[in-house]
């Protein structure tokens, strides 16, 4: 049982490595200045959850471990909703409320098509 837990944090501290490279590695903003890294990160990392889990069930039966290693782990801690929280607050502080609800309404719209 403590192997899964040992699992799970080792593959949500390289999902969390990645996200961040991903983060330095594009653009800042794009579209009418919403934060995009954490946009793109949040929807690839979702429908690769939605991917990843039709595959286990449907073609594939990996192990527990590797389950825990790259759902829960690796794309659990590349996938980001605290992030996403702070970047809707910090528009919505500096009173870009129509760049704020877009980016929302974008990031949980698409996020949601992928399932």
């Amino acid at each position: 049982m403590m192997i899964h837990y040992i699992t799970i944090g080792f593959g949500g501290a390289i999902g969390a490595i990645a996200r961040v490279a991903i983060g330095k590695i594009l653009p800042s903003t794009v579209i009418g200045g919403i934060p995009f890294p954490i946009m793109f990160v949040n929807i690839v990392g979702c429908f690769l959850i939605g991917l990843l889990t039709e595959i286990m069930a449907l073609h594939w039966s990996p192990s527990e471990n590797i389950k825990y290693l790259l759902i829960s782990g690796f794309l659990g801690g590349f996938t980001t909703f605290s992030t996403f929280a702070l970047e809707f607050g910090v528009l919505v502080e500096k009173n870009e409320l129509m760049h704020a609800m877009f980016y929302a309404l974008l990031s949980l719209s698409v996020k949601t098509l992928n399932f």
